[in-house]
């Protein structure tokens, strides 16, 4: 299973707006666990990356695949260093605090104004329901 080009252009070009370069990433492969029977038993498709300025590590095994694991070990390790570096205003953060605000209990008011705009609308629906059994 093969990345597509533009996944990789993508990516590297988040690579270059966040200064990551490739020199400064420390690559190693291991040989995964898991499912995958005896291909994964013999080759070494886990792939481990080590972000040399900053420390930060990721490891991934998810696939079969030694390139695919390598282009998903580099991604989470871009989203990583990006969280680290942008803090509040990288994408996954913003992304958990949008879940976040979606979960949260409405308030006392808010939940009144949903209940009578739904009355509201129940009440046009059951005059027009009326009406057309009239004619």
């Amino acid at each position: 299973m093969n990345v597509s080009p533009w996944k990789e252009e993508a990516l590297r070009l988040r690579m270059a707006a966040l200064g990551i370069k490739r020199e400064h990433i420390e690559q190693q492969f291991t040989r995964s666990s898991g499912h995958g029977g005896q291909h994964v038993n013999k080759t070494s498709t886990c792939v481990y990356l080590k972000h040399l300025p900053t420390g930060l590590d990721v490891k991934c095994s998810d696939s079969r695949s030694q390139h695919l694991n390598r282009f998903l070990a580099l991604r989470r390790l871009v989203e990583k260093l990006e969280e680290r570096l942008r803090g509040r205003e990288s994408e996954r953060t913003q992304r958990i605090e949008k879940i976040r605000r979606q979960k949260r209990k409405r308030s006392k008011r808010a939940k009144e104004k949903m209940l009578e705009s739904k009355h509201r609308h129940s009440d046009k629906k059951a005059t027009r329901a009326s009406g057309f059994l009239a004619d």
